[in-house]
């Protein structure tokens, strides 16, 4: 038997999801409140007030655990309503506040970031770090090229060897060929013979794109407008700059995601940029290896390490966001050990959403609840 509209419930829940929605966003705010182990949602609160959530929670006090957010304060009205049930913080939202708490510690080093990027000389320390993102993407294609040559060798197909390897039919059939043994991988370009005049074409004093493309083209070049216009900007961006201007700085958001991606997952120019970071901001390095270490924490389920992470994250740029998980510690040690989260809520919060849409927004919150709870 399911609950009626009222928000009153057949069977008390032992567990809920609470979560936050938007009636207007930025302004004003209600409640979905779910049962994970049925799979339904319970209530919708009209607000996220800490009284309107303790009332509703003092009414039952049956429950024993509660999975939310570590915003709109959930936390301080479980506590006082219900003192004995265990709050379970959300671990996607723990993963995604580390990581916008890192952009924000990148975009207070920007100055310092600049400066790092403005310096001409590279040494040869971070060659050698550029150097290995490439040689560990040659050992990678190593790898596949002996899986691929010993499928080969047993007499199976390059149709065959495709679905068996997930490599594309090109790919296999390079390898199958032996053209696919380079250390380094360098990109086939139609402008490789067409350098040398471009070069003479740039340094006459042509730096329009689509200008070197028709000079290029009437020569006999059979290449696209893009692939030259892409090479001038290239060029034009390594130009030489005046002493003292810095060099164009990523924004804060591509420089935090190039610095906690794997090395093998970057360009050589990213991998350059990065070194040349973590050379000038050691500070901004050691909070990219501590999100590493927390993110890793979270996904393994270690809360046994969080707090060894805990005072080396007070002494680095985390520092607000390693304090603010002290204050709420016991939610995010049983966001490690137990199984629940708010996945359910933040799903039914989609259906919410879709159905306010579809009476144009118009729909009060009594309207809204009786239909969820009668879906």
């Amino acid at each position: 038997m399911r609950g009626g509209v009222d928000g009153g419930e057949a069977v008390a829940p032992r567990v809920i999801g609470m979560v936050c929605w938007a009636w207007k966003k930025g302004h004003r705010y209600g409640t979905i409140v779910c049962d994970p182990e049925r799979h339904r949602v319970i209530d919708i609160l009209p607000d996220r007030e800490i009284g309107t959530v303790e009332a509703w929670l003092a009414e039952r006090p049956g429950i024993e655990i509660v999975t939310r957010d570590r915003g709109g304060g959930y936390g301080s009205s479980v506590a006082r309503a219900l003192p004995d049930a265990r709050q379970v913080a959300d671990r996607w939202h723990l993963l995604e506040t580390t990581s916008r708490a890192f952009v924000d510690a990148v975009g207070k080093s920007l100055g310092d970031i600049r400066k790092s990027l403005a310096r001409r000389e590279v040494s040869p320390d971070l060659l050698t770090a550029v150097v290995r993102v490439q040689y560990e993407g040659y050992l990678r294609r190593q790898e596949t090229n002996a899986a691929v040559q010993a499928l080969a060798a047993e007499g199976i197909g390059i149709k065959a060897i495709v679905p068996r390897t997930g490599r594309s039919r090109q790919v296999v059939r390079r390898i199958v060929r032996g053209e696919r043994d380079d250390v380094f991988r360098i990109r086939q370009s139609a402008l490789e013979r067409w350098l040398p005049r471009l070069d003479a074409e740039w340094t006459a004093g042509c730096r329009n794109g689509a200008e070197l493309w028709r000079r290029l083209r009437a020569a006999g070049y059979q290449g696209s407008l893009r692939v030259v216009t892409e090479w001038a900007t290239r060029r034009r961006r390594a130009e030489t700059m005046p002493d003292g201007r810095p060099r164009k700085c990523p924004s804060a958001r591509a420089i935090a995601r190039m610095m906690t991606l794997r090395r093998g997952q970057l360009t050589r120019d990213e991998a350059l940029t990065v070194a040349k970071i973590e050379d000038c901001v050691p500070l901004l390095a050691e909070a990219a290896a501590l999100v590493d270490e927390f993110q890793r924490m979270i996904r393994n389920r270690k809360p046994d390490h969080l707090d060894a992470w805990l005072p080396k994250a007070e002494q680095s740029l985390q520092f607000s966001f390693a304090r603010g998980l002290r204050t709420d510690r016991a939610a995010v040690v049983a966001a490690m050990e137990e199984p629940w989260s708010n996945g359910q809520a933040e799903g039914q919060i989609n259906r919410l959403k879709t159905w306010k849409r579809q009476m144009y927004g118009r729909a009060k919150h009594d309207l809204l609840k009786a239909r969820m709870l009668a879906a």
